[in-house]
């Protein structure tokens, strides 16, 4: 089974990344990343409890892991995590 995850940034600074993630426009939690630290954090989970929070909230952090390391830091206004 592939997996596939919308990512809609919502706002950038100098320190924090922060973007809705999930499976759908209509079922969305937050990210945020802190470029200082390094850390992820969950703001909203999903709000729909038949999808698994923790499915999407990894693969949304690897997606924006790459965007991080692999990017040079540019992170886009809409990205997608399919495998």
């Amino acid at each position: 089974m592939g997996a596939f995850v919308l990512l809609f940034k919502e706002h950038e600074d100098d320190t924090v990344v922060i973007y809705k993630y999930g499976p759908n426009e209509h079922t969305m939690g937050k990210i945020q990343l802190n470029k200082d630290t390094k850390l992820f954090s969950e703001i909203e989970p999903l709000p729909d409890s038949n999808h698994s929070n923790k499915f999407y909230f990894d693969r949304a952090a690897q997606r924006m892991v790459r965007c991080f390391v692999k990017e040079g830091g540019i992170f886009p206004d809409k990205m997608t995590f399919e495998s």
